[in-house]
């Protein structure tokens, strides 16, 4: 029997989480708790369209709602006079209802970056409503409310699911997880572009509109978190910024409302015409351009819109027939007009070297046709120019492709010269950040010459063949060919030999790489563990994340995990526990749990070791997630062999 002496008839909305909306504090009858429960459920089921993070347990959240709306027409049907055992129950159904109201909104309109960051918490969240809606209906008095047969038996079917549903593990999207953690923690790595892009094609914060409103999404949020979660809160945004930068959007200060540029701060009140202000930065413009949609744009801002790889107007999402910026003499004289007489200076951006860009931009078809040349200079000249030019923006990109530099480049690699193998090696990475030419590079036959670098090349041809194989492997069914082509034993040797910014690019290489099943044994033949193992024995690598990582996803394959599994490693992983930062911790715990979750004799060995002290201070003051796989290796305890 549930302990309903916690649950006082007179306030039915008491409940370990705040619930402001769930019911009115003065007591409700019998009919109006009914009419509010099928007003919780109309509103929960009202909802047609969810991140897509949370998209398919949103959809299943609004069935089994659906199920049970039949249990509440009823009861409002026959309107009997409820005991305090079928009221209390129905009032818990409520809270439930409640808040699967309130997760569905937050899945439906909640920021974007947050409920991917927060995956599993979130997913705790649907447990916790299936867990209350099962408290509820496990022993509702359905004969002494007068519940048809029909009905009860299609409750108690829906109630024995929920009882699977809330002892459902977790699910992590684990390329998801280390893309965040990749981009978190590495600051200067080869490859975060490629990952920023991948991460905001995945979560839809590509165009301005997506931007915006996940800005007004996390504004909200950190209202409601009212300075709690610190450090989460700053993840967030750090990654929203992240996204507006590749994106070229300005507009960081996500924290107040539109900030007040420094040369209108002496007059705030002032009412600037909606005409004058940049639609990407909403300040006011200084050099204004016309692009190919008839719209006008400050042209820095738009510049930063077009070089990330845009071709669609921001304001209207028109693809733009061309990428050219005529000044708008018109508006820019109206502006100035309006300044002087409003008394306003505003500062003037640095001019932009169209000028010589457009010169640099003229030399594309002539550096590709210098990568031909008989002359050894004149061809390490032209690799290093445009490995150079390919690095600032999409358009450069472009014209090499079209150029024919494509091809030029893959028959450079094998070039017996070492610092030509670098820079034709770079100036293939730069190229790939394109999805197209991912596609293109490695049907150029251009993977078994990269691999080749990977092997003999110099220390930066090495390790920029690394970053080069992780962007290419974004595409899958490259994944598969870097495996079949002999990728995997030179990253592992990387990974153990390189210097540290070799490991780290290898490192990244290979957890994309081994996402792949195939390349996860032909990690192991290589002798991937021990290199892992060394890394996370060099506490100055700073990598301990990025193993634990790998080892996780070895651990989660039935075929690696006796590999992973072994008393030696679990000993690391109970030290980690215990020394670790806390991110240390919270991927020592995934690691451990993986392994529980499927061997005895390892759960037992950690506890002999002293994990159980270990998993309580955790459970108390780790990171969010590292409590969560604290408080599943506790209960997995409890359950004895």
């Amino acid at each position: 029997m549930l302990p309903w002496s916690i649950f006082p008839r007179q306030a039915p909305g008491g409940d370990s989480e705040p619930e402001p909306e769930a019911y009115p504090s003065e007591q409700l009858s019998d009919e109006a708790l009914v009419e509010d429960l099928l007003a919780a459920l109309a509103a929960a089921r009202s909802f047609q369209e969810f991140r897509r993070s949370q998209r398919k347990e949103s959809f299943g959240l609004q069935r089994w709602l659906q199920l049970v709306l039949p249990l509440i027409q009823e009861i409002r049907e026959i309107a009997p006079s409820l005991s305090d055992d079928a009221y209390r129950r129905l009032a818990l159904l409520g809270r439930a209802f409640h808040a699967a109201r309130r997760l569905l909104r937050c899945c439906h309109d909640g920021s974007k970056i947050f409920l991917s960051l927060e995956s599993e918490a979130v997913l705790g969240r649907f447990r916790a409503v299936y867990e209350k809606m099962n408290l509820a209906l496990d022993g509702m008095p359905y004969s002494e409310i007068g519940i048809s047969d029909e009905v009860k038996e299609q409750v108690e079917l829906i109630n024995a699911q929920l009882k699977r549903c809330k002892k459902r593990s977790d699910t992590q999207d684990m390329e998801l997880s280390m893309d965040f953690m990749m981009i978190l923690q590495n600051k200067d790595g080869n490859a975060d572009r490629a990952i920023l892009e991948r991460l905001a094609k995945k979560l839809e914060l590509q165009s301005l509109a997506d931007l915006r409103a996940e800005t007004m999404a996390i504004k909200k949020l950190i209202n409601e978190r009212n300075g709690q979660q610190p450090e989460s809160t700053k993840h967030i945004i750090e990654l929203l910024n992240k996204f507006k930068e590749i994106a070229g959007i300005d507009e960081k200060n996500i924290l107040g409302d539109v900030s007040i540029p420094k040369y209108l701060e002496k007059c705030p009140s002032l009412m600037i015409p909606n005409e004058f202000l940049c639609p990407i930065s909403l300040e006011i413009m200084t050099d204004p351009v016309i692009i190919a949609s008839g719209r006008t744009y400050e042209r820095r801002s738009i510049k930063k819109w077009l070089d990330a790889g845009q071709r669609t107007c921001p304001k209207t999402q028109q693809p733009l027939a061309h990428l050219s910026l005529a000044p708008n003499f018109a508006v820019k004289n109206l502006i100035l007009q309006w300044c002087e007489k409003n008394k306003v200076e505003i500062q003037k951006g640095e001019s932009e070297p169209v000028a010589e860009q457009e010169d640099r931009k003229e030399d594309i078809p002539k550096l590709v046709k210098d990568l031909s040349s008989v002359h050894l200079d004149v061809q390490r000249k032209a690799a290093e120019k445009i490995r150079a030019l390919s690095k600032e923006n999409p358009e450069n990109r472009a014209l090499v492709i079209e150029n024919g530099g494509l091809p030029a480049l893959i028959s450079l690699v094998s070039y017996p010269d070492k610092k030509i193998q670098e820079n034709t090696v770079t100036a293939l990475l730069n190229l790939s950040i394109d999805e197209a030419s991912k596609v293109l590079i490695a049907k150029g036959g251009a993977l078994p010459l990269i691999i080749e670098v990977l092997k003999n090349g110099s220390i930066e041809g090495q390790e920029n063949s690394a970053a080069t194989l992780f962007s290419l492997s974004m595409i899958d069914e490259n994944k598969a060919a870097i495996g079949v082509l002999g990728g995997i034993a030179p990253l592992v040797d990387l990974l153990r030999d390189g210097t540290i910014r070799g490991k780290k690019d290898a490192a990244t290489a290979l957890f994309n790489l081994i996402l792949n099943h195939p390349n996860k044994f032909r990690a192991i033949e290589a002798g991937i563990m021990a290199a892992l193992l060394k890394i996370l024995g060099d506490k100055k690598l700073d990598m301990i994340d990025e193993a634990l990582s790998i080892f996780l996803l070895l651990a989660s394959h039935p075929g690696c995990r006796s590999e992973v599994g072994t008393t030696s490693f679990v000993e690391i992983l109970v030290q980690i526990t215990k020394e670790g930062t806390p991110k240390n911790k919270e991927c020592a715990l995934s690691v451990l749990l993986e392994l529980g979750l499927h061997n005895n004799s390892l759960m037992a060995h950690a506890l002999g070791l002293g994990l159980q002290e270990h998993l309580s201070d955790i459970a108390k003051s780790g990171t969010s997630r590292a409590q969560r796989k604290a408080n599943s290796l506790i209960q997995l305890s409890r359950k004895g062999p």
